[in-house]
């Protein structure tokens, strides 16, 4: 029987090179390659449109994103509010497939009268109203303080419209059990987030340097670059390689100030794989716990060693794949410790092991269609 699938993504999801993104193409490209009819809908506003997308897709749909005072002064969230879309919701009357929302920015339609008989599922990422507090509490600029925190308040707010979403598909276990709690009458599935890499790539050996990437423009993201460069890293280790999109010029003149600090900005795809699979660490740390940090994902699919903190293993199960610390002093100790450790064939195996089991995107997409077809719509 042949399944058809609508896909509202957040943003177009090509070039595959961040956070949710990752997920939605990826998850795009596996429900094409076991049959399924999607047709995806993409908020433009960033990007252009990406023909590459068609390859996978039965149609590509695109919209204009709202932006400006307008969905600013709404009591809904902006990110929200600047993805209303008429013409969207009139394609989605087109015929009665199921909707797959990726993300709460596009969860506007979910109370919509028209849509009532339809099946709409809510792809989580992350607890929006959280990542934003945290956003908040990252930047340093007042403005961007103020739009934040205002954000998450009306994320926090905005949250309780998911009670119309017919089930939840979520990233992490943590943040499966927060829904489970807030929505208990919901059917809520826990499924990894899609991503690149079907086989572990690690390089047995050592390498020469320490490597912490990120999309830096991220506020948290380069929250946790001066973190390692102040307060972790220092002369007596081996090279701290910095990588990631769009550094903000404060970090760029701290790394510039460092001996031992490489900043690569913006590297593409070929770049960024050679830097995590040659480092000897990568280095991953982050102030909040929610979602799946897919980052995490291809530096054990693709990197030697992984030493983070708590919050950025909370509720993935990969803890066990990582060497932990928890503050300063430990992260150091566990630095000179790694760096005397020869990253061995059982360390890959043992990867290919818990990786193929939990984080196939195969056996996920099976998952996924599972909550589709064997519904009651």
């Amino acid at each position: 029987m042949s399944v058809s699938i609508h896909i509202v993504s957040f943003d177009i999801p090509y070039p595959p090179n961040y956070g949710g993104v990752i997920d939605v193409y990826y998850k795009i490209r596996e429900l094409n390659r076991q049959g399924v009819k999607v047709i995806l809908h993409c908020f433009e506003y960033s990007r252009k449109p990406a023909p590459e997308l068609a390859e996978f897709c039965e149609e590509v749909c695109y919209y204009p994103r709202l932006t400006g005072w307008m969905s600013a002064l709404s009591r809904n969230p902006y990110i929200v509010e600047s993805r209303r879309s008429e013409p969207l919701i009139r394609r989605l009357l087109h015929d009665r497939h199921p909707i797959l929302l990726e993300g709460l920015h596009t969860c506007f339609l979910l109370d919509d009268p028209r849509l009532r008989d339809r099946l709409k599922i809510y792809r989580e990422s992350n607890i929006e109203h959280r990542y934003y507090f945290h956003l908040f509490r990252a930047e340093r600029s007042l403005w961007r303080k103020g739009y934040y925190l205002a954000e998450s308040i009306r994320l926090r707010h905005f949250q309780s419209h998911l009670r119309h979403a017919d089930k939840m598909l979520v990233v992490s276990s943590d943040d499966a059990a927060y829904l489970r709690k807030r929505f208990p009458a919901k059917e809520i599935i826990w499924i990894p987030s899609f991503h690149p890499d079907q086989e572990v790539g690690s390089l047995p050996g050592k390498g020469e340097f320490i490597l912490y990437q990120a999309n830096l423009s991220v506020p948290e993201n380069s929250k946790a670059a001066r973190y390692i460069l102040e307060v972790i890293h220092d002369d007596s280790m081996p090279e701290l390689v910095i990588a990631g999109l769009d550094p903000p010029r404060t970090l760029v003149r701290l790394a510039a100030r460092k001996p031992n600090v490489r900043l690569v900005a913006n590297p593409d795809d070929e770049t960024m794989l050679h830097l995590i699979r040659h480092a000897h660490i990568n280095l991953l740390i982050t102030f909040q716990a929610t979602g799946l940090k897919l980052k995490l994902l291809h530096s054990l699919h693709q990197g030697r060693f992984c030493l983070v903190n708590a919050a950025m293993v909370a509720g993935t199960g990969l803890d066990s794949l990582c060497e932990l610390a928890s503050d300063p002093g430990t992260f150091r100790t566990s630095i000179r410790m790694l760096l005397e450790t020869e990253f061995t064939t059982d360390h890959i195996r043992q990867r290919e092991t818990i990786l193929s089991e939990q984080f196939s995107n195969k056996k996920n997409c099976k998952i996924l269609l599972d909550a589709v077809t064997l519904s009651s719509f």
